[in-house]
């Protein structure tokens, strides 16, 4: 059986779900969550818990126990905490700015590049050009992240580019100094 799908889900005091068969809704005190999810997969709420059981004992229901659960733990986790990404711009004259609700970044492009991000989801520009993206959904927050990534990815020689902080990159050495003969 699955370690991570038989974990029950404690769910905080302020918190409501809602389940119909396989629809869950997750309220909570930074905003509302609902997703279905596959039949095959029961999600029964008891004690103040969530537990995530498996209707059968095929290779792809025994996939999807620990998917689930981890999907509605991650559901519960954003209506009360959020998530929230980092992103670290480097490079001289990378930047960016807020537009009101815009980011506006210059990334060594001839043109700035913007980005509106979708509702629910807050980008904060802070000190040395580090990025914050947060919000409720998980999934949201990561692929808005990888978008904002993927505009200027770091390149290996300088490491300029947009990168998640904390972040490793592989350098590589330039070009070496010609011999003397």
């Amino acid at each position: 059986m699955s370690r991570i799908g038989k974990a029950p889900i404690p769910v905080p005091s302020g918190v409501t779900v809602d389940i119909k068969g396989s629809d869950v809704s997750v309220k909570g005190p930074k905003g509302q969550l609902s997703r279905s999810f596959r039949p095959e997969v029961s999600i029964k709420q008891e004690d103040g818990k969530i537990v995530v059981e498996r209707t059968a004992d095929t290779r792809t229901v025994r996939s999807l126990h620990g998917l689930t659960r981890t999907l509605v733990a991650n559901m519960v986790k954003g209506v009360t905490e959020g998530f929230t990404q980092n992103l670290e711009i480097i490079g001289v004259g990378y930047r960016a700015v807020m537009e009101g609700r815009k980011l506006v970044m210059q990334l060594g492009y001839s043109h700035s590049v913007e980005i509106e991000p979708p509702q629910g989801l807050e980008i904060v520009v802070g000190k040395g050009n580090i990025l914050t993206v947060s919000g409720i959904d998980k999934q949201a927050v990561g692929d808005l992240a990888a978008d904002i990534r993927s505009r200027r990815g770091p390149e290996v020689y300088k490491g300029k580019g947009v990168k998640y902080q904390g972040e490793f990159i592989r350098r590589k050495a330039g070009k070496a100094a010609g011999k003397k003969k």
